[in-house]
């Protein structure tokens, strides 16, 4: 019987292999680390963070509205002054729900970006206060869940909106879910207002509230609409998502990428201690970059 000999690797090809066993392992705890990253940001963002970035965000566009109201610029239609369409974020109208102590800037647009700021105006409906139905989409839990509670309304509750053309009062007519039969339309002359959000356990929607007001005050001047209805993008419906590729995703997660693995190249060049120091904030603001723009790919009335 013949037995093989097993010829010995030289130093060189010993070396060669240690070196990419190593890389190897450097990009899968690279990789490792960025998902965690991903994940805890992710978790941070919607518990904790996006409260607070909510809450800015409403600061800036009350100061914001505030100031237009007081120099009698406040926007009063689809369009401002030089006919353009208002930008998505624009602040319109101040929204007051006194039995659930609400008070939220209503933004232009409905989109998951625009919606992580405040309650946002539905673009192919009258604005708040004018002849027609006008519909207003909020959050349910993450970034302040403006909405959150509207099921505890009741018939005869009170709404109030602050426009550009002033104050009007709504009386709220019943809560509507997914079968429910809708009230009878507007008449001609007259307004509504309906408040949309997700239903469903906390960050998990599985349908949509509906609370119908009918305007009790006087209907403000309606201008011609210049978005017809049903021609909104599908993201700005209610429980969309972005549509298209989310570039600055993608852009964020690369750099995210590129640093964890630069971390646990420096982890075996300098050590435990200096690397934590480097590049546990750098790792920090990555990761909430990336769940910031993550969650915005999450159904808007999330």
């Amino acid at each position: 019987m013949t037995v093989a000999v097993q010829t010995p690797l030289a130093p060189a090809q010993v070396l060669s292999r240690v070196r990419s066993v190593t890389a190897v392992r450097h990009l899968a705890r690279g990789g490792l680390l960025s998902v965690a990253a991903l994940l805890l940001g992710i978790v941070v963002q919607l518990l904790l963070l996006s409260d607070a970035q909510q809450h800015s965000a409403q600061q800036a566009a009350f100061d914001q509205l505030r100031n237009q109201l007081a120099l009698g610029t406040a926007p009063v239609a689809q369009t401002d002054q030089q006919g353009h369409l208002h930008a998505p974020g624009t602040p319109l109208a101040l929204l007051k729900v006194p039995s659930l102590g609400i008070q939220q800037v209503v933004l232009e647009g409905t989109d998951s970006t625009v919606l992580t700021d405040g309650p946002g105006h539905r673009r192919d409906t009258p604005m708040p206060g004018q002849s027609g139905t006008s519909v207003l989409l909020g959050r349910a839990a993450a970034y302040g869940g403006p909405f959150g509670r509207l099921d505890e309304l009741t018939e005869g509750d009170r709404i109030t909106v602050v426009t550009g053309q002033g104050k009007a009062t709504y009386e709220v007519l019943g809560a509507r879910r997914a079968g429910d039969p809708a009230p009878a339309p507007v008449a001609a002359g007259e307004g509504r207002l309906v408040l949309i959000t997700a239903t469903g356990p906390h960050y998990m929607p599985g349908g949509l509230l509906r609370i119908d007001a009918d305007l009790v005050s006087a209907p403000f001047q309606t201008p011609a609409a210049v978005i017809r209805s049903g021609t909104l993008p599908v993201a700005e419906q209610p429980l969309a998502r972005p549509a298209g590729v989310p570039w600055p995703l993608v852009m964020w997660l690369q750099a995210l990428l590129a640093v964890a693995v630069a971390a646990v190249w420096a982890w075996h060049r300098w050590g435990r201690h200096q690397t934590w120091i480097v590049f546990a904030p750098v790792v920090a603001v990555l990761g909430l970059q990336v769940a910031t723009r993550t969650t915005e790919l999450l159904p808007n009335l999330l």
